[in-house]
This record gives C-alpha cells, sequence and structure tokens, in this order.
C-alpha cells in the first residue's frame, strides 16, 4: 500500500474525473490561520479540515493535547468531509506533511485502505505551476463505515517499558527532547529510553519525503532492523503520525503513542529524562526551563 501521491499523479486524476477526496489539513502549533489560508487559496475541491476539532477531542491532562476522537465522531466528520466507501482520499497542508499525516493515520486505523498524503502539499502543488481556488468547499455527505484499531498503538503504561525489548523514537525537534526548551508541555525532556528521532529530518528543503532508500539508511542508523519493534511518540500524536509515515517509506511498521509526550508528562508518577542520552536522568517536578514562541509545525 503506497503512502504517498505525487503532485502530478493528483492532477492527473483530477483532469481525468477519477473519484478523489482532498482534505486539506493546514494547521501549525501555535496559530489558528489554517482555515484563512484555506479559503484564499487551495488546491480545487479540497475541503477543510480542522485537526484540533475534527482530528482530536478535547486536551486533557489525562489523555494528551490532542486526544483521539471515538470512532463514532471521528466517521461522522469524516462523513462531512464526502468520504464513501472505496474512495481514494488525498491529504495535504503546507508544512511538509507535519499535520496532514494525521487524517492519514487516523483514516489508515479506521480501515481506509486508499489514503495517501500529497506528497510536497500545497507547496509542490503551486510549484508545479497548476490552478488554485479560493472559498470554502462543501462535500456531499459521504457513507463511509469506519472501523478501528488497523494500525497499531500503544499506552502510556507500555511506552514506560518499551525500550527494553524495542525502539522508542522521539519525533519531536531535538532541543525538546534534550529538555533545552519546551513550548507547551509541562516538563521539558524526553519519555526515558526514547531516541531522538526528529520529523524534520524525514523531508527534504522542498517538504517532500526524502527518497526511501535515504530514510530507511536514517533509521537504520538509529538501530533499525527488520525485527525491531517500533514506537513512536512526539508532543500530541500529531507529528509522530509524520515519523510512522516515513518509517513505512522505508520499510518499516511503527506503533504511534496517541498521547505522546503531553499525557506523560502531566503525569507526575513519570519520569522525564533531559539531555542527549536515552536515560539520563531528569528532574520530576514543573520544568525552569525556557519557553519557544509556539510557531513550531510540531505538536
Amino acid at each position: 500500500m503506497a503512502t504517498l501521491m505525487t503532485v502530478p499523479e493528483l492532477h492527473q486524476r483530477l483532469e481525468t474525473g477519477e473519484r478523489t477526496v482532498l482534505l486539506d489539513v493546514r494547521w501549525v502549533l501555535g496559530r489558528d490561520d489554517g482555515h484563512g489560508n484555506y479559503l484564499a487559496a487551495h488546491v480545487p475541491g479540497a475541503v477543510f479540515v480542522d485537526l484540533p476539532t475534527e482530528l482530536a477531542e478535547h486536551a486533557e491532562a489525562g489523555r494528551g493535547r490532542h486526544p483521539l476522537p471515538s470512532p463514532e465522531r471521528f466517521q461522522e466528520a469524516a462523513r462531512q468531509w464526502g468520504i464513501n466507501d472505496g474512495d481514494t482520499v488525498v491529504a495535504y497542508d503546507d508544512s511538509g506533511s507535519m499535520a496532514a499525516a494525521r487524517a492519514w493515520w487516523m483514516l489508515r486505523n479506521a480501515g481506509v485502505e486508499s489514503v495517501y498524503l500529497l506528497d510536497g502539499g500545497l507547496a509542490a502543488w503551486r510549484a508545479a505551476g497548476y490552478p488554485l481556488e479560493a472559498g470554502e468547499v462543501t462535500a456531499v455527505v459521504g457513507n463511509v463505515s469506519l472501523s478501528d484499531g488497523r494500525m497499531p498503538s500503544i499506552t502510556e503504561q507500555e511506552a514506560s517499558q518499551w525500550s527494553r525489548e524495542g525502539v522508542l523514537l522521539d519525533a519531536r525537534a531535538g532541543e525538546r527532547y534534550r529538555g533545552e526548551v519546551e513550548p507547551i508541555d509541562p516538563r521539558a525532556g524526553h519519555i526515558p529510553g526514547a531516541l531522538s528521532a526528529p520529523t524534520t529530518q524525514n523531508v527534504s528543503s522542498d517538504g517532500t519525503f526524502l527518497p526511501a532508500g535515504e530514510l530507511r539508511r536514517r533509521f537504520v542508523a538509529l538501530g533499525l532492523d527488520e525485527n525491531s519493534n517500533v514506537a513512536v511518540y512526539c508532543g500530541s500524536g500529531v507529528t509522530a503520525s509524520h515519523e510512522i509515515a516515513a518509517l513505512e517509506i522505508a520499510g518499516f511498521k511503527a506503533a504511534l503513542y496517541p498521547g505522546s509526550f503531553s499525557q506523560w508528562s502531566n503525569n507526575a508518577a513519570n519520569d522525564v529524562a533531559v539531555g542527549d542520552a536515552p536515560f539520563e536522568a531528569g528532574a520530576g517536578g514543573p520544568s525552569s526551563m525556557s519557553r519557544a514562541d509556539g510557531s513550531s509545525v510540531e505538536a
């Protein structure tokens, strides 16, 4: 099952009238201009998906900043986007697929087989010179029937033990992993035993994913092999989905820790490590580290 669709492939589908549901998932942590940017210009026919309200429940300390919605609620949202059973779905954003990957993972998890990330997103579409349109697109309500549990995931308890027999990857920026800065969560650092593997290293300067061979070499250098049990977390389960997509392109399967560091760091019983080493000890109380400006795409 392919993970990516190229801009020329999408353009060809649209030109020939092949049934395609386009999801515009523009969202960046700390900003609320995604919908406005969508209204100004988007790929023709794309429906806007609001990540905080349609791809997540309200934040809860015990579940994280972006808890996964119930299967019933997600099915209702997917139908509002116009998805029918058997449709091909393509999700994109304007931040290297960092947000769109959340929709990709959730639809895969819900049993949608033909779902892709548009490689390079809106920037690649623009660079190719293809047309854009403005305004809201309201889809005809679809009839898709969704399930749950088709993609592997782990719990907070499993995350605490994962590095003993598997590989736990932290998809956030290196400075957040090391505990040098924390823009939003209550403590700075990482889950003990986790390895730093920032999502930004999955893409090239134009926002397209690195070739499969390069991605595979990247993850092999982190210690992965054919037998590795891999799990990924980030701040709140959003960009970790991007890492899972990159791992899939590279030929590895990985589980998502949906609550991620936002859930982990809110539980005072959980240790938090700081520094470059997976098990370097860190303080258990609230961090006094400096805070960033909240403009990161990470979540």
